[in-house]
């Protein structure tokens, strides 16, 4: 079993601070820490090769095997009472687990790549819902500029479900720093002419997404090159910032998808036996390709390798 050290009282100093890390979100991040809790988020910190610098149980968390599995790399290791451990969580059912890490002091934006710029988004839960779809589709960078929710507070981490470990995270910036970026940006707006699909979008381009009621401000939006809304046929006035983040990502990547060798829309012919013979359009899942038959109904989908890369047809009786 792995070595411990067993903590009892509440006043102890080395708790007192984890509690301040843990509850105050600024003044971990001041310290150039972080707090994530939980056995998903610790796994998932290591399997991106991140090393805590303390980490922390309750005793009977530390009696499962699983996950006391997750010492494992660990430079200092404290278990706790059960009662003490819920002092330090931040969740309503404490997880029994919680890392310390380091996150950068300082992290400068790669302006030649594309990112995911957030301006001013003030709920949590939409910041790691958005760290989540971007990390998902393909976008490397997150750049959150100043009064953006903390990006390593421990509702953005918990939102962005491991997220974080794979991402290349800037906080801080100002509109004065878009300018010079090698993608241009696209901002969305519920009042722009041109909708979402009916515009080829720049490849690669990164994406703005702004406050939940004031959208992107005046200043940043000088420096998109497109302004587009995403067709509400429902009649809704707008989507969640998170929702539509998802949608316009996955947009981006589906319009890259079509334009790869061996890819192409839906279509269909005859052939010689008389069936009529349906091209497949390839869409992307979290892990697998899929592929679906948009005039079949029901929808089917055929599940095939990663490895998929040449054109197919598939038949079907007429």
């Amino acid at each position: 079993m792995a070595s411990c050290r067993h903590i009892t009282s509440r006043d102890n100093p080395l708790l007192r601070q984890m509690r301040q890390w843990a509850q105050d979100a600024g003044a971990a991040r001041d310290a150039g820490r972080a707090w994530i809790e939980g056995e998903h988020l610790c796994s998932a910190a290591q399997r991106r090769g991140l090393r805590a610098r303390q980490a922390v149980w309750s005793e009977s968390a530390w009696a499962s095997a699983a996950l006391r599995e997750l010492a494992a790399g660990v430079d200092e290791r404290i278990v706790v009472p059960d009662v003490l451990f819920a002092r330090l969580s931040t969740l309503p059912s404490p997880a029994g687990v919680a890392f310390i890490i380091d996150i950068p002091s300082r992290v400068w934006p790669d302006r030649d790549a594309p990112a995911v710029v957030l301006d001013r988004l003030q709920d949590a839960g939409n910041v790691g819902s958005i760290l989540r779809s971007a990390a998902a589709l393909g976008f490397a960078q997150v750049w959150a500029l100043k009064g953006t929710a903390g990006l390593w507070s421990p509702k953005v981490l918990r939102a962005a479900m491991g997220a974080h470990f794979g991402l290349h995270l800037v906080e801080g910036l100002s509109a004065a720093d878009l300018a010079g970026c090698a993608c241009p940006l696209v901002a969305t707006s519920s009042h722009a002419r041109d909708e979402l699909p009916q515009v080829r979008l720049p490849q690669p381009c990164s994406w703005v997404f702004g406050h939940e009621g004031q959208g992107v401000c005046a200043e940043v939006l000088q420096h998109c090159a497109l302004t587009l809304r995403i067709p509400q046929p429902g009649g809704e006035e707008s989507l969640n910032v998170a929702a539509a983040a998802a949608v316009c990502l996955y947009e981006t990547r589906r319009q890259q998808l079509q334009h790869l060798p061996g890819l192409s829309r839906g279509s269909q012919k005859i052939n010689r036996s008389g069936r009529r013979s349906r091209r497949m359009v390839v869409a992307i899942s979290s892990i697998d390709l899929w592929v679906e038959d948009s005039q079949a109904m029901p929808q089917r989908r055929i599940r095939l390798s990663a490895a998929f890369t040449s054109r197919r047809q598939f038949s079907s009786e007429a």
